[in-house]
C-alpha cells in the first residue's frame, strides 16, 4: 500500500500552517513501521509564512523536515509577493509552480490533504 501524503497550504494564517504541521506529525506517529514520503506544498499567500520572521513556525518546520517532511514553495507565489529566496527557511525548496507540483505528486500516488 502507498502511504505517501501531500499537504497543501494556500492560506497565510499561521494557524493553518500549524494545523498542517500537526497533521504531518500525527501521520508520521500513526505509521511507525511504514515507509512513506510526506510533502507540504505551499502556494498563494501561504508562502509568506516561510520566511525567517516567525521563529516558532520555522522551528516546527525545520524539526518536521529533519523527520522527512519535504517543504516545497511555489516560485510564482514568491515572485508575486516579492519574497527573496534568501529570506526562506533553509529546509524549504522552491518549485516552479505549486499547482503543478500538487498534480505531479497526486499522479505519483500521493494522498492529498488540505488542512
Amino acid at each position: 500500500m502507498n502511504w505517501n501524503l501531500v499537504l497543501h497550504v494556500d492560506s497565510d494564517t499561521p494557524q493553518t500552517l500549524a494545523l498542517a504541521f500537526s497533521n504531518a506529525a500525527n501521520y508520521k506517529a500513526a505509521l511507525p513501521d511504514e515507509s512513506f514520503r510526506m510533502a507540504l506544498v505551499a502556494n498563494g499567500p501561504a508562502v509568506k509564512l516561510f520566511t525567517r520572521s516567525d521563529r516558532d513556525l520555522a522551528e516546527q518546520g525545520e524539526k518536521l523536515a529533519e523527520q522527512g517532511l519535504e517543504i516545497m514553495l511555489c516560485n510564482n507565489a514568491l515572485n508575486k509577493f516579492g519574497i527573496d529566496r534568501e529570506q526562506l527557511w533553509a529546509c524549504a525548496s522552491v518549485v516552479p509552480a505549486g499547482v503543478v507540483e500538487l498534480v505531479r505528486l497526486q499522479r505519483e500516488g500521493f494522498a492529498y490533504i488540505k488542512p
